[in-house]
């Protein structure tokens, strides 16, 4: 028995008792468990009405810390929405022992049932495929009169900090008995153990590597599965796959996946292929490497870490790639990604975006997610600097409007009609900020009525048309467009050069503040969608004229590649700035397709840099799409601004 005494917790309670929690326990005999529950202090239970002798657990004793994903761990059984069985009932001394999972909730729980007052069942978890665990978890026992009890549910993982976990239900009934554990094998279109003969693809991610003359590669196929080769070898060498989900910072549970041996006569061997991502567990972007061992010495040698990479010809594969690279960062629990309330928009609206334009539907799930958490209010400093005050709005009027537009990208995606009222209840907070009577109309930037800016107008007009177009019979919605677009045309925020500065001063003019990539987005997505509203050709006319000066003029393009005045060497974009050029490339893919591919070459200028020169292993994309200049930031927000040329060279015209 080998038990880790630093992680056991000990205190005393109301019945002076002695709790042991043991939170990670590799034990060898049955008897082992029986000395640690003779140490366990009593719990206390309650009877589940209307489920005739079954008691639910409430565990009166320390426990390892919670997991939340979609739910936090110890959820009533009751609630879950599916049940099923995947592992077979253990049998210990006529008692049966169960593990219930519900892949619906990402939770399981167990029951033991045909026992005795005193019998006990619980849960163990382990992050390391099984080698050590959390035990105990949810344990209780069967009072009085019954014949059994169940746990409480908890998460087989833990996506929001990128750990897999596995469970097991364990009884102790004068004997220790435990189920199998679930799921030690990760399955997404196939289960891990695949052979790689089978399906089609095969790309080297990353280069190989080399040890004593022996080639070591980690390839992969179009699904995203991979394994291990050697070649050059000697029999007796090794080689295997390493699989890490937090980018390669550690790999428990993933250490020497198919490890297998060169055989006598021959010079290479394969690993079998697993999946670099699991989507039943909420699990993306996992990393994997190839690591090989010589016979002589015992030394050896990994590849760097890498995700699936398709061809670098294959733009719609390296869009879904870096989705995937993107999902990596959404956090399932708090249903957004820390922590950046707009940018957060910005990028469902980018996955969306992937999924109407493939027909996929790999991650439905983040877009109801994402509404039902955020849409109540949050104090300041939990979604933004400033309180969110229900209904995605808060006192900054631009960050309501991105919202908004999410959610008619999601009404568009879904049908759910609740999605296109939350966007109408967002537009008309927004709406009351349209103000006549400072510089002749048009929308304050923030509640405080401070400013008069590009960014808040254009989402404006953007929001106001789109809505006119899913909402049969309006009039009211076009003529705030309309009113809209007329004045902003004429505010003098569109300089001689058809580049939109920031906003106006205090005395209406423009402040010449600097030309950003998502105004001149902004102003020719809210022509465009305009234009399907009234069918003006001018207003298609003049979102070209837009468009060409930002696709061609210097102050936003260099070396043909879209460039932030903040992208320039030595120089660092902030946290807003790093998602504004995936916003121009967005609505430019908007006017491109209602032109017939008129700017399908530039999006396909951005898009093969930013793959080619501006990617890492990880298929993580910085803010210079160049890759010139240092640092070359990459984070969740770069990575959506990149997505979006990928996505607009994928469309096609």
């Amino acid at each position: 028995m080998l038990i880790d005494t630093a992680s056991i917790d000990c205190y005393q309670g109301d019945v002076r008792a002695l709790s042991l929690v043991v939170r990670r326990v590799a034990w060898t005999a049955r008897t082992v468990w029986f000395v640690i529950a003779m140490l366990v202090a009593s719990v206390l239970v309650s009877a589940t009405p209307g489920v005739p002798g079954v008691a639910d657990a409430r565990v009166a004793v320390a426990a390892a810390p919670a997991v939340c994903a979609i739910f936090c761990d110890t959820r009533d059984p009751s609630l879950a929405r599916q049940e099923i069985f995947p592992v077979s009932e253990k049998r210990v001394n006529g008692r049966r022992i169960v593990l219930h999972v519900s892949n619906a909730d990402g939770m399981a729980w167990g029951s033991i049932d045909d026992g005795t007052v005193g019998d006990a069942v619980w849960l163990d978890r382990s992050w390391d495929g099984g080698p050590t665990w959390d035990g105990l978890l949810g344990k209780a026992s069967i009072p009085g009169t019954w014949t059994g009890t169940r746990t409480l549910m908890y998460n087989l993982s833990d996506p929001s900090h990128h750990r897999r976990g596995i469970l097991r239900a364990c009884g102790d009934a004068r004997g220790i008995a435990c189920t199998d554990w679930v799921y030690p094998a990760v399955c997404a279109t196939v289960c891990d153990g695949a052979d790689p003969a089978s399906g089609p693809g095969d790309t080297r991610p990353v280069p190989e590597t080399t040890l004593n003359g022996r080639h070591i590669a980690v390839h992969m196929d179009d699904a995203g599965m991979a394994w291990a080769v050697i070649d050059g070898a000697r029999a007796g060498d090794e080689v295997w796959l390493d699989r890490s989900w937090d980018a390669g910072a550690s790999w428990p549970g993933g250490s020497s996946l198919g490890r297998t041996s060169v055989p006598a006569g021959a010079v290479a061997t394969r690993t079998r292929k697993f999946n670099t991502s699991d989507p039943g567990q909420k699990l993306y972007g996992g990393a994997v490497r190839a690591c090989g061992r010589a016979v002589e010495g015992q030394n050896g040698s990994c590849t760097a870490w890498a995700r699936t990479a398709p061809g670098d010809a294959d733009t719609a594969a390296n869009a879904a790639a870096a989705t995937d690279a993107l999902m990596w960062s959404y956090d399932p629990n708090t249903a957004w990604w820390p922590s950046s309330w707009w940018n957060s928009a910005v990028a469902l609206t980018t996955v969306i975006d992937w999924m109407t334009q493939t027909g996929r539907r790999d991650y439905l799930w983040i877009v109801d997610r994402t509404f039902e958490v955020n849409r109540v209010p949050f104090p300041a400093g939990m979604r933004s600097t400033d309180p969110i005050d229900g209904h995605f709005v808060s006192r900054a009027i631009d960050d309501a409007a991105w919202w908004a537009l999410a959610w008619v990208r999601a009404y568009d995606l879904t049908g759910k009609a609740a999605y296109l009222s939350e966007a109408v209840t967002i537009a008309n907070y927004v709406a009351g900020f349209w103000d006549g009577s400072t510089c002749g109309g048009g929308v304050w930037w923030d509640r405080q009525r401070t400013y008069k800016n590009a960014v808040t107008n254009g989402l404006y007009i953007r929001l106001t048309a789109a809505l006119h177009n899913r909402i049969a019979g309006d009039w009211d919605w076009l003529a705030k467009a309309t009113t809209a677009w007329r004045w902003f045309t004429a505010s003098g925020m569109i300089n001689s050069s058809d580049l939109v500065n920031d906003g106006l001063t205090n005395t209406c003019r423009n402040n010449d503040q600097p030309v950003w990539t998502y105004n001149q987005g902004l102003a020719v997505g809210a022509a465009v969608e305009l234009w399907r509203a009234t069918g003006d050709s001018g207003l298609l006319t003049t979102a070209r004229r837009l468009a060409d000066a930002g696709t061609t003029s210097p102050v936003l393009v260099r070396n043909g590649v879209l460039t932030e005045q903040c992208d320039l060497p030595d120089l660092t974009c902030d946290d807003n700035a790093k998602q504004f050029k995936g916003i121009f490339m967005r609505y430019l893919a908007d006017l491109n397709d209602a032109t017939g591919g008129a700017y399908l070459a530039f999006a396909r200028t951005q898009a093969d840099m930013i793959w080619s020169a501006n990617r890492d292993s990880l298929n993580r994309l910085g803010q210079q799409w160049s890759g010139e200049g240092s640092p070359n930031v990459r984070d969740w927000r770069t990575q959506a601004s990149g997505l979006s040329a990928l996505l607009a060279a994928a469309a096609g015209p």
